[in-house]
């Protein structure tokens, strides 16, 4: 799925998270909620956002030891965000069981109680494993962290339209493609 030339919405991530998606470290996220089944699959409502990097709920127990030294901590939100990405996301795979990310090991940079706390938070809702092509934006874009996007959200719409224009992949097409066929390959096991 290709990156509209504009977009006004955002997935607010764990800033780490979005360092490990634009650096080409990751190209998996998970989430309970906010998708769709419908014919053919699973939909989101927006399968094409920015990165709203969060620091304040951030834990360097739930990253893998060498993540640790990358991660900054905050004690509260910044006045401003730099936004510096943008995803689309190709596929939205039901997850069955945790051992499925037993097999992703490779593949995040999460440690198992995290994964662990993702199956069990609401355990009647499914979770999604969603394979994420990351875009860098040619320059990162500054806004205000408004009163609006503060919350224990995922999706915030934008106080604005911005630009995507020029944006790159974190990852070419060859490689992403193997990636998102080894890690379907891995969870089919």
């Amino acid at each position: 799925m290709e990156l509209p030339q504009r977009l006004n919405v955002a997935l607010k991530e764990w800033a780490s998270v979005c360092n490990a998606l634009e650096e080409g470290r990751q190209i998996i996220l998970l989430r309970k909620g906010g998708i769709l089944e419908a014919i053919g699959g699973f939909e989101l409502e927006n399968p094409q956002f920015f990165l709203f990097p969060t620091y304040l709920h951030q834990n360097a127990q739930m990253l893998k030891q060498e993540e640790r030294g990358r991660l900054v901590q905050m004690s509260a939100e910044p006045a401003e965000i730099s936004i510096s990405s943008a995803a689309s996301v190709t596929d939205i795979i039901r997850l069955k069981d945790r051992g499925q990310m037993n097999r992703l090991e490779s593949e995040h940079i999460w440690t198992p109680p995290l994964v662990d706390m993702r199956f069990n938070y609401r355990p009647a809702n499914p979770l999604y494993l969603l394979l994420v092509r990351t875009y860098l934006l040619e320059r990162p874009i500054t806004i205000q962290n408004t009163p609006q996007y503060a919350g224990c959200k995922s999706w915030v719409p934008l106080t604005e339209v911005l630009s995507t224009a020029r944006a790159t992949p974190a990852v070419d097409e060859a490689s992403y493609a193997t990636r998102t066929a080894r890690i379907k390959s891995l969870l089919d096991a």
